[in-house]
């Protein structure tokens, strides 16, 4: 059973999938076994409890400098002893120790076809509003392995989604969401338990 620790930042939809998908047999051979998030009071928490899950927050506000921050989010995550870290929407960045720690088993959902509109600065909304700033005509979402750079680790796993003429990025950040987001996470999570990677 591949033990998955969920990070996240904001709303969860991700995180909601991924509940989805391992209730429905989706995903299998997997068990989530808790939820971090970086800000107090996030819906994320609430799908979280809802499901079951244990959940804790781990905030920047409540350390002194971001070393503390770092030492305690490595100790946190460490308690629940994961086979697998799933960034989902987690807006931090992984200290080095960590990903040294945990080396290929932290994954991380980018709403962009990488390397299009990644690195430094780009999440959430921005990624979007680049996109259509640039006029692409397809875009789409990518899972990848954490490395130390900024969405610069092996790919996954890819999904495209069409740009439309009408689009605002609220409209193709939802779309991606739910065209491409909510479909690979969870199966990129699906092949690393059951050894199809």
């Amino acid at each position: 059973m591949l033990r998955v620790l969920v990070m996240v930042s904001g709303g969860g939809t991700n995180l909601q999938a991924i509940i989805d998908g391992v209730s429905s047999g989706e995903i299998r051979n997997t068990e989530i076994v808790g939820v971090i998030s970086n800000n107090y009071g996030v819906y994320s928490l609430e799908r979280a409890n809802a499901a079951g899950i244990k959940n804790m927050v781990v905030s920047p506000k409540d350390f002194a400098d971001r070393d503390a921050f770092n030492d305690a989010l490595l100790q946190t995550v460490d308690t629940f002893n994961p086979d697998l870290i799933v960034l989902a929407g987690f807006l931090v960045v992984i200290p080095p120790k960590m990903i040294d720690k945990y080396e290929n088993r932290i994954i991380n959902i980018h709403p962009s076809l990488i390397p299009s509109f990644s690195g430094t600065g780009y999440y959430g909304l921005k990624v979007h509003e680049a996109a259509l700033k640039r006029g692409v005509k397809i875009s789409g979402a990518t899972v990848h392995f954490v490395d130390k750079g900024t969405d610069t680790g092996p790919i996954i796993i890819q999904k495209a989604v069409e740009v439309k003429k009408d689009d605002t990025p609220e409209i193709l950040q939802r779309r991606i969401m739910e065209e491409a987001e909510w479909k690979i996470l969870p199966k990129a999570i699906d092949m690393i338990a059951n050894g199809e990677l």
